[in-house]
């Protein structure tokens, strides 16, 4: 892989803890992992809307009873949101038409995790869903192995629903460490017949405590395959939750990013990564 640049491109106030972006006719949705949100941000006007996602929804979330929405992804008109399913009430799924932002669907996952965690034998403390693709007949969903048995898995669910019509694959991954801890997945996105995903170091041993980040790496799984086809730190300092497409040519590939900075503050920071082309 040859060079890459990463630069920050703007400041959002007013969401913080940034999960996932979806970048769509030069506007960001976007979910921070505290909040009962969907945030639809404006880049030529730098107007900011909210559109709630449950009912009472609060921007700074207590831990303990956050809904943990951590991956994004869309298709046709419609944006679906995830919870990490990494305690009892992180596991709905919320379809959001992408037009007129009114809820089409909410969705309880709590039976898919749970198939989901025996096929990919992880056990419940471990499993953390931090990535979304859908292209309208599989849904990809990644696992973040930052718990204690470092399971980074992308399950694979073709089927008619997510309810009790569905086929379930699973690939295991060993990814890189940094500074002796085991990176782990934190968003995907699908381009082609390539999907791009973003993985942290984080120095804890838990799905739930937050730890010393120690740096964010990018890559590329063939889809065919299944197999990674290159990946590369890009940072030593930055926990990257987020990535979108932003822009493509046969020579550079442009993504957008966004920062989880784990704190209360209302203020999210948008990166932008270069990448040569792989062919």
């Amino acid at each position: 892989m040859g060079k890459f640049t990463l630069e920050l491109l703007f400041q959002i106030i007013g969401i913080g803890s940034a999960s996932g972006l979806i970048y769509k006719d030069n506007n960001l949705f976007i979910i921070g992992d505290n909040s009962g949100y969907l945030y639809e941000y404006s880049i030529d006007s730098k107007d900011l809307k909210r559109h709630a996602l449950l009912e009472n929804p609060m921007e700074n979330t207590p831990k303990k009873d956050k809904s943990d929405f951590e991956a994004i992804t869309h298709y046709g008109d419609s944006v679906y949101v995830f919870g990490s399913g990494s305690s009892e009430n992180r596991k709905k799924m919320i379809q959001v038409d992408s037009k007129n932002k009114t809820i089409l669907e909410k969705t309880d996952l709590t039976d898919l995790y749970a198939l989901m965690q025996s096929f990919g034998e992880i056990k419940p403390e471990d499993f953390n869903i931090e990535g979304a693709i859908y292209n309208g007949k599989n849904l990809f969903l990644f696992n973040r192995g930052n718990g204690k048995s470092k399971k980074n898995v992308v399950f694979t669910i073709h089927g008619k629903n997510l309810m009790n019509e569905f086929n379930i694959l699973s690939n295991d991954y060993k990814l890189p460490k940094i500074k002796g801890v085991r990176s782990s997945f934190t968003d995907a996105i699908l381009i082609d017949d390539k999907i791009y995903f973003l993985a942290t170091a984080e120095d804890s041993n838990s799905t739930y405590k937050d730890g010393k980040i120690l740096g964010s790496l990018v890559g590329r799984i063939d889809l065919e395959t299944m197999k990674i086809d290159f990946i590369k730190k890009i940072t030593d300092s930055h926990k990257f939750e987020g990535i979108t497409l932003y822009s493509k040519n046969n020579e550079t590939i442009e993504f957008l990013l966004c920062e989880d900075n784990d704190t209360e503050e209302l203020k999210s920071t948008i990166y932008k990564l270069k990448l040569p082309v792989q062919h």
